[in-house]
């Protein structure tokens, strides 16, 4: 979604940036600062990478705040107990025992394919990115087939909302969990992408950022394979390089 603005006497556009609200059978559950659209993908795909849905759900925008409340059936899995989230469009997961955590929702990453060094680095190039091009403003995600065909792509001015909007439909479509596919995305590699990338998955997560140490750590710990600074026909492999050809 793009906005209209007036800059130095000119239009321009940006990307648009909104709260949503998730609640589930009525129950508030996370606040996220989001661009609209494909929200009932983002709730879900949070929801997965949770650990609190292992299956789609019904969901849906309700009349409240403009469209920015998204109602989703539940149960949920397990009760999430006094915890709540709040979400801004860069912030992620923090504090001791995180792999410790995820590991309770992620088995370690099955063998899955192998891919060429030069493929992985050509996939930012294959990521859909239209409204990037237009406002400078979001980050994506791609869900690739092993051999490059690009399966699904999202933007959002969230890098964690992107992914989960991928995984989302992801379990919408029945992909997951995404054993044979590999993760793009347009920016630094943090912990919290590497943690949705385990739980949905995904044996392969490549991007055009830098990882951070504890990205790497936790790609270690599950077994996957992650590579960063995919750009110009090069890219560094840091954890699972068994998986890479040439």
């Amino acid at each position: 979604m793009i906005a209209a603005v007036e800059r130095d006497g000119h239009r321009d556009e940006v990307a648009v940036e909104e709260p949503l609200e998730v609640r589930v059978d009525g129950s508030p559950l996370v606040v996220t600062m989001r661009t609209p659209g494909h929200d009932e993908e983002l709730a879900l795909g949070f929801l997965y990478g949770e650990g609190l849905i292992d299956q789609p759900r019904g969901a849906g925008l309700t009349d409240d705040l403009a469209a920015n409340i998204i109602e989703v059936e539940g149960p949920l899995t397990h009760d999430p107990g006094a915890r709540r989230f709040y979400a801004t469009s860069s912030c992620g997961v923090c504090g001791k025992g995180a792999v410790e955590e995820v590991a309770v929702h992620a088995a370690p990453a099955r063998p899955g394919p192998r891919v060429g060094r030069s493929l992985l680095a050509a996939l930012p190039d294959r990521l859909r990115q239209p409204t990037f091009a237009r406002t400078g403003g979001l980050h994506a995600t791609g869900l690739f087939a092993s051999d490059g065909e690009l399966l699904i792509a999202r933007e959002d001015v969230g890098r964690h909302n992107a992914m989960d909007k991928v995984v989302g439909r992801a379990l919408l479509d029945g992909l997951l969990p995404l054993t044979m596919n590999v993760l793009c995305v347009s920016g630094r590699l943090s912990f919290e992408l590497v943690q949705k990338a385990a739980v949905a998955g995904a044996p392969i997560l490549v991007g055009v950022g830098a990882p951070s140490s504890l990205a790497i750590e936790l790609a270690a710990d599950r077994g996957m394979t992650l590579a960063g600074f995919a750009r110009h026909g090069r890219v560094n492999v840091y954890t699972g390089a068994d998986r890479v050809l040439g």
